[in-house]
């Protein structure tokens, strides 16, 4: 079996690129009659026509449009091979723009990535803090972290944990307005609002399989839920929030989870990547560095998991 002319074909591709075979000879540091020879070679072989050329313009035939795309997937294949051999052969280097939602990535993405860094000093990282849902792809973004229940999408998407959450408030909030012990009963109450999640009902499940739906409304609103500490600790409402937010303050008592055995529909955290199948192998490796610090992390911190929400 004749082995395809690679060279020419990548040859081809590069003359489609630049429009004009000194334009890819130049670029490809060849002579113009290198050029030449190879694309008569490949028209050769392949028995028609590639382009049609005159003194002062070169188009491509119907034949070579139809062909140009599988030109083109063949040189940047062979690009994307070498590229990936010679970052295994030496310490992978450059920069790597990853984001995270607010909070989880000031306590757990950032001391993750410090680590990572000292372990790889050749890779630089460019992290992007933000509780609204960024367009990974426009933003050119090679990791997203999200908590979230995924809509279907092109994303590359890969589950790391499951969140826990709770409804807390303060001990002296309840002593001075009650505990509620139903979700209905919320509605009686002001309950904190995420301004990231554009429906504000809070929907639960409880024993027994019974649903709850509660519109929360209060006097704060905000996109940020570690935000809402103070005014939870000041005595002024109740919210809904994650394990990693409010663990230390339901250690020490300053908050208190309520509603036990109510469940809200559950979330995860997820490791998003664009739909690209080739990845730099800086970006893998930071990939793997994440899938072991975070798995199960949110359950493995979660001592109080009494239900899964929707986190901030």
């Amino acid at each position: 079996m004749a082995l395809p002319d690679f060279e020419a074909w990548a040859i081809f591709a590069c003359v489609v690129d630049h429009r004009s075979f000194s334009g890819a000879a130049q670029s490809l540091g060849l002579s113009k009659a290198t050029v030449s020879k190879a694309i008569s070679r490949l028209e050769a072989r392949l028995g028609t026509a590639l382009f049609h050329r005159t003194s002062r313009r070169l188009t491509l035939t119907d034949s070579g449009r139809s062909l140009a795309e599988h030109a083109q997937r063949i040189l940047a294949e062979g690009q994307a091979a070498e590229e990936q051999a010679l970052e295994s052969a030496q310490a992978p280097t450059g920069l790597v723009r990853v984001a995270a939602p607010m909070t989880f990535g000031v306590r757990h993405v950032a001391p993750a990535l410090a680590d990572f860094m000292s372990e790889h000093p050749g890779i630089e990282i460019e992290l992007a803090l933000s509780d609204a849902r960024v367009d990974i792809v426009a933003e050119g973004i090679d990791i997203a972290l999200r908590i979230a229940d995924l809509p279907d999408s092109s994303l590359r998407a890969r589950r790391l944990s499951a969140v826990s959450s709770h409804v807390v408030a303060s001990p002296a909030y309840l002593a001075r307005a009650g505990t509620p012990t139903h979700p209905a009963q919320l509605a009686e109450h002001p309950c904190f609002g995420y301004t990231n999640i554009a429906n504000p009902t809070w929907l639960f499940q409880g024993p027994g399989g019974e649903v709850a739906a509660v519109r929360a409304t209060g006097p704060i609103a905000t996109n940020n839920g570690e935000a809402m500490i103070p005014a939870l600790l000041a005595g002024i409402g109740i919210a809904r929030l994650p394990d990693f937010i409010v663990d230390r303050e339901l250690a020490t008592g300053d908050l208190v989870a309520i509603l036990p055995g109510w469940r809200a529909p559950p979330v995860a955290l997820h490791l998003l990547t664009p739909p690209s199948p080739r990845r730099p192998a800086r970006v893998e490796l930071l990939i793997a560095w994440f899938t072991e610090r975070f798995r199960n992390i949110c359950e493995r911190e979660g001592k109080h998991a009494d239900s899964r929400i929707t986190a901030p």
